[in-house]
């Protein structure tokens, strides 16, 4: 376990890391708790219950049994939109952070997109498998994700035949989900569709159907393996391989702490634990007692993703989703270039530098300013016609009391030049900047 004293710092750091951020009040509660007795408490949410987030109401999302019904009426776009903002909704009033931020990380594992699927309650199906199978052991988890009617139809597995296999399920197994580039020959992926064969999605039911006449049960020869390997049989080998242990460690560490790939030194220290279960949640905890985790190094390593900054502003702002009109939030998000359950590709999301460039500052001047506009700025407005108040009020109000002197007097300058061009403090603008400020931005 890490002896490290807690500190306002540090558990803003772990509560950003392992959730969306804490909000002042929560600070000042939980850094009267031991280090130990945080971790144990986010990783206790994991599995256990989960009444704020379980409590946003599910909507309704079309099956397909219901849609084979004669007449029936699908509103794709709109289910989606539901769904997007139903999960955004758990995000921002969770009590069991790590579990949505893990189920959002997976997200980013084995990103598939609605884009292909089409189906609202498929990629509903495939986020529930990620909150309920995620913090368990691996393969488990994999094995779940393979047979996922979503990721059928994402990586055209059900499309695959003996006589004709789809290779893309099995490197995208290979090079994004398990095991990474330069640990697999294309012979590998050939073999390993092979395996797949048969694996389709039932029309009727909407679920996993093994169609054994469609099956290629012949002898195949995968990553120096021999036998009539059937897809479990792949999926096993990949996920219990020395190379998938390193990879699965630098996604965890790259998404919780800073950017590593599977060679970094760091990574070899937890190779040993996790190759013994495959256990996400004894990974986690390792991770979170490390002593790497609560570097500088660490400290200031990531960048949030859009995801995490618009939830983490709602949470500290004391906002819902409720009130923000249906597609207003997948909007915004749209427009820096990160909405749930639709990445770009299989390639999914990038970090840190990813999330930097011209075309989407804009964005995030107009989520900025979405969500000041509809915060209550109380604290702000009182504060008028003190400017170094005003501003500290501001910075406060979304949990960043020390922020540098350069961004503290560019708040400043902004509060100052309002109230010389128009006579007022306006506090949205000054709220707007400083959701805008790097600090905020850090994760």
């Amino acid at each position: 376990m890490l002896s490290v004293a807690t500190n306002p710092a540090l558990v803003a750091h772990l509560y950003r890391r392992a959730g969306f951020g804490a909000t002042p009040a929560e600070l000042d509660d939980l850094s009267r708790k031991s280090w130990t007795e945080l971790v144990d408490g986010l990783l206790a949410g994991l599995t256990g219950p989960g009444p704020a987030a379980d409590a946003v109401p599910l909507p309704h999302l079309t099956t397909l049994p219901e849609s084979n019904v004669p007449g029936y009426y699908y509103n794709g776009w709109q289910e989606y939109s539901n769904l997007v903002n139903w999960w955004l909704g758990r995000m921002v009033v969770t009590d069991t952070p790590l579990r949505e931020k893990l189920t959002l990380l997976l997200h980013c594992q084995f990103p598939t997109s609605i884009t292909k699927v089409g189906w609202a309650s498929m990629m509903y199906a495939q986020n529930h498998i990620f909150r309920t199978l995620g913090a368990g052991n691996f393969e488990t988890l994999v094995q779940a994700v393979a047979k996922d009617p979503a990721m059928l139809i994402w990586l055209d597995t059900d499309t695959s035949h003996r006589d004709a296999p789809n290779q893309n399920f099995a490197r995208e197994l290979m090079e994004r989900f398990t095991m990474g580039i330069g640990n697999y020959t294309q012979e590998d992926v050939i073999q390993g569709a092979r395996a797949f064969t048969g694996w389709e999605l039932d029309t009727v039911s909407g679920g996993f159907f093994f169609n054994s006449y469609d099956h290629d049960n012949g002898v195949k020869h995968f990553l120096g393996r021999t036998g009539r390997f059937m897809g479990e049989d792949i999926v096993h080998i990949v996920t219990n391989e020395p190379a998938s242990h390193r990879w699965v460690i630098s996604r965890l560490w790259t998404w919780l702490a800073y950017p590593v790939t599977p060679s970094n030194p760091i990574v070899q220290d937890f190779v040993h634990g996790y190759a013994k279960d495959l256990n996400v949640t004894n990974l986690l905890d390792a991770m979170f007692n490390h002593p790497a985790f609560v570097s500088p190094q660490s400290m200031q390593g990531l960048v949030k993703q859009p995801i995490e900054l618009l939830v983490g502003a709602l949470r500290v702002l004391g906002l819902t989703t409720a009130p923000f009109s249906p597609g207003t939030l997948q909007g915004l998000l749209g427009a820096i270039g990160q909405v749930p359950f639709a990445p770009p590709s299989v390639g999914g999301w990038g970090w840190n530098e990813y999330w930097q460039s011209t075309g989407a500052a804009a964005g995030y001047m107009q989520l900025a300013s979405s969500l000041a506009g509809v915060a209550n700025l109380t604290a702000l407005e009182n504060a008028d016609g003190h400017p170094a108040d005003q501003v500290t009020a501001a910075l406060s109000l979304i949990g960043l009391p020390d922020v540098s002197d350069r961004t503290r007097s560019a708040v400043t300058s902004l509060a100052l030049s309002l109230r010389q061009s128009s006579g007022a403090w306006p506090a949205q603008q000054i709220a707007t900047l400083a959701l805008l400020s790097p600090e905020f931005a850090m994760n």
